[in-house]
């Protein structure tokens, strides 16, 4: 099983990168993780119109890095909203869904085209706040360790 996530954007620096780093390490003890960093678009404005044709930019290369085989999970704020406990039983429901890897989906400053959250098995909202997508990498990674140790029953959620 892969666990990746895609993003429209580029990989940060500094000690939110490290702290992803480290939890995709831990986590890959047990599964194969992965990071894809597609290209986000650069606005000529701000206006409704424009956004809406870089998020359709975004949304294909986004799409496009998403196997037929590979299940998609949209971060987005609408999502639901899973307590650790639940998140692990998620994760255990995915290890054993056939997937061949289970793809989470981050979208640029202006979030998700409707077309990733459509295409999407799952929506999971990592909280009503925003994050910078440097934190969010660290919450998803941290997050997804923790779930697969309460799955495994080991001690680290406590």
């Amino acid at each position: 099983m892969i666990f990746r996530l895609i993003h429209a954007g580029s990989a940060g620096s500094g000690a939110l990168d490290e702290a992803a780093r480290s939890y995709m390490g831990r986590l890959g003890r047990s599964v194969r993780v992965e990071e894809l960093f597609v290209r986000s678009e650069r606005l000529p404005d701000e206006r409704p119109e424009s956004v809406k044709r870089a998020l359709a930019a975004e949304a294909e290369r986004l799409l496009g890095a998403v196997g037929p085989r590979d299940r998609l999970v949209a971060l987005s704020i609408g999502g639901s909203r899973w307590t650790s406990v639940q998140l692990a039983e998620r994760y255990e429901a995915w290890l054993g869904s056939g997937a061949r890897a289970v793809v989470f989906a981050l979208g640029s400053a202006h979030g998700l085209a409707e077309e990733v959250e459509d295409a999407a098995t799952e929506r999971w909202s990592l909280g009503p706040l925003t994050l910078p997508h440097d934190l969010a990498r660290v919450v998803l990674w941290e997050q997804l360790y923790r779930a697969a140790t309460i799955a495994r029953g080991e001690p680290y959620h406590k």
